[in-house]
């Protein structure tokens, strides 16, 4: 995965221009109503440098993380490998199901697992595999929430997680078609890691725009995808989990607390 024009910039202050960024943000959004933030992580079960260090994060400072596992990468194995994470942040991790196999199967437009391309017998069976073969792997650690990959997904898609039980879906701000009555709707609205800016200056400044509209927000969510960071990116994380930890106003919470 591509790195964000962000994460590869020569300026040595950029990162701490965003944090000081946010931390005026924060400061507006606190004179009115209360904060509350989740953080989720995207294309989660495969173990490595990259997701152990993301998680050490989390842990260190004791702020909750959602969790989008793709069920089809996911197995007893790799679940295991997770256990000491599972252990340590029992009250943290919020863990849930991310699209079947995180493919595309759309022939034309943007990117989508469970878009128009596909009949509503073929989304229905990879999405009862995918909860089947996750609860059978993560038992009662899986939260019924659903994030589809690349935040798209389609009506037959949103019908089929309702009749399922599933409680929310997690998309973009914004995002097409509405969830059903019955389906809670969960939108991020910052995304750190995949951005398409050409310039750091420009990725900043949308960055922070979307920072100042989810702090607005009853809600502010912010996605992470640990495949795409760098050292650089992980400076900007800590920056930020840092900063959120500073104000015992903000709320840090999961799936579980919107849900319940």
């Amino acid at each position: 995965m591509k790195i964000s024009s962000l994460y590869r910039s020569q300026d040595p202050n950029l990162l701490r221009k965003i944090r000081d960024g946010v931390r005026e943000q924060i400061r507006d959004a606190m004179a009115g109503n209360g904060i509350k933030v989740f953080f989720r992580a995207d294309d989660i079960a495969v173990p490595s440098k990259n997701f152990s260090k993301m998680m050490g994060l989390f842990l260190s400072y004791q702020i909750p993380l959602c969790l989008a596992v793709v069920p089809a990468w996911m197995t007893p194995k790799r679940w295991e490998a997770m256990a000491e994470f599972r252990k340590k942040g029992q009250d943290l991790f919020c863990w849930h199901m991310h699209g079947y196999r995180h493919m595309n199967h759309e022939p034309l437009g943007k990117k989508q697992e469970f878009g128009p391309a596909r009949t509503a017998r073929v989304v229905l069976n990879d999405l009862t595999k995918g909860e089947e073969r996750l609860q059978t792997i993560m038992g009662k650690d899986l939260t019924p929430v659903f994030t589809p990959p690349w935040n798209r997904c389609g009506m037959d898609a949103l019908i089929v997680l309702k009749k399922a039980g599933f409680a929310a879906v997690s998309r973009s701000l914004g995002s097409l078609p509405a969830a059903p009555e019955g389906l809670q709707d969960i939108p991020v609205h910052v995304d750190l890691h995949t951005r398409k800016e050409t310039s750091a200056e420009e990725a900043r400044d949308k960055l922070l725009e979307e920072f100042r509209a989810g702090l607005a927000s009853p809600v502010c969510g912010i996605m992470l995808h640990h495949m795409c960071m760098n050292d650089p990116a992980f400076l900007l994380l800590e920056y930020l989990l840092e900063l959120f930890s500073e104000y015992g106003q903000i709320r840090k919470i999961t799936y579980k607390d919107l849900i319940s």
